[in-house]
């Protein structure tokens, strides 16, 4: 199950990247090793993180990438580390504290991928090189990685359409997307957009503030309202936090839906094994991690970055960024043990709880 759905988001994300625009022929780094002096392992890397609401930035993205740090310096590097609590200005104080500091390359998960433009300038002009973990930030960046974002939201459309099978058009579905100043997200909700247009009717579509769970949860109630419980057959969501707010208002008002997410947050997966949410998307953080730990280190260090950034992206301000796309896997109830278990992002006592056990038992999971 899981090789297959790694197949088929790998053989997506080739399409995606094939045809989008911003994607180019990999060619030659455009990392900062022509103008960094080269440094040996005492390395000082910066990581800016953008939000604690989500979990997976404090308990995976930090320690991964603070564990391959110390592995590709022999244990003599160090990071840096800020989280910016999903506002701007605290993320643009935090990038000067680190100029301050004197870091030798700074990892930077934008707030607002707009609004950081000016820090990450003010960052390449004080010698520091950035690169945009995540999400991709303006400005000039020296390398990026990430997941398809695209195929993120068709995987997405894909599982609900099949979750609402010949029902699809008999009523109205709500999409519930991600933050307007998150670049990703509208990656997310075109990809989903591309699925689903012309396979069902959307009653109400949202741009969810800051991603945060409680603004679902109000415009999904706002969506109750104007629709009727009786007319909504699906929710689209574009990630668990929220998912767990829609479930919430779908949950007061007696409806029973297919939702989706995305994150495999622990309490994402929990959902999925009560039936109370259809699926996630797995992304595998420590490919994603262990990337931006080597893109960070190799520019710190003065070297390149061809063997790491096999694939070149643009963004509104810089072209030609040396990048790495990380696959996706659509995660369901029939997958949790070839993915989460199996990477080692949950264990079976912290998924199978007492309110789970039952569920996990019918699944195999032991």
């Amino acid at each position: 199950m899981r090789r297959a759905a790694f197949a088929v988001a790998a053989g997506a994300m080739a399409v995606s990247l094939a045809a989008c625009g911003s994607a180019k022929e990999s060619g030659g780094s455009k990392s900062d090793s022509s103008s960094s002096a080269k440094k040996g392992d005492a390395i000082k890397v910066g990581l800016l993180l953008p939000e604690n609401q989500t979990a997976r930035y404090e308990k995976f993205d930090k320690p991964l990438i603070e564990k391959k740090v110390k592995e590709l310096t022999n244990g003599k590097g160090t990071v840096q580390y800020a989280n910016a609590k999903q506002d701007a200005t605290t993320q643009a104080q935090q990038v000067e504290t680190m100029i301050t500091d004197k870091v030798d390359v700074l990892i930077v998960d934008a707030v607002d991928s707009a609004a950081i433009k000016n820090s990450v300038q003010k960052a390449k002009d004080a010698g520091i090189p950035v690169v945009a973990y995540d999400r991709l930030a303006q400005g000039p960046i020296s390398g990026y990685t990430s997941f398809d974002n695209t195929t993120v939201g068709k995987t997405q459309g894909e599982a609900l359409l099949t979750a609402l099978g010949s029902k699809a058009k008999s009523g109205k579905i709500v999409m519930m997307n991600g933050s307007s100043t998150d670049p990703n997200a509208a990656q997310f909700k075109s990809g989903a957009h591309s699925v689903l247009d012309g396979k069902v009717n959307v009653g109400k579509e949202y741009d969810t503030k800051d991603w945060k769970p409680e603004n679902a949860n109000a415009n999904m109630e706002g969506a109750i309202s104007a629709l009727g419980k009786k007319n909504i057959v699906g929710v689209y969501s574009a990630n668990d936090g929220m998912a767990g707010g829609i479930i919430t208002a779908l949950k007061a008002a007696g409806i029973s839906v297919p939702v989706t997410g995305q994150d495999a947050e622990l309490a994402g997966v929990q959902r999925i094994l009560a039936g109370e949410q259809f699926m996630s998307v797995y992304k595998p953080y420590p490919q994603e991690a262990n990337a931006v730990a080597e893109m960070a280190v190799a520019i710190a260090q003065g070297k390149s970055l061809d063997t790491i950034a096999k694939d070149k992206v643009d963004s509104p301000t810089d072209k030609a960024i040396p990048s790495l796309i990380v696959p996706v896997v659509s995660l369901t109830k029939d997958n949790i043990k070839d993915t989460v278990l199996k990477d080692g992002i949950y264990t079976v006592s912290d998924i199978c709880t007492s309110a789970y056990k039952a569920k996990c038992d019918a699944l195999g999971i032991k």
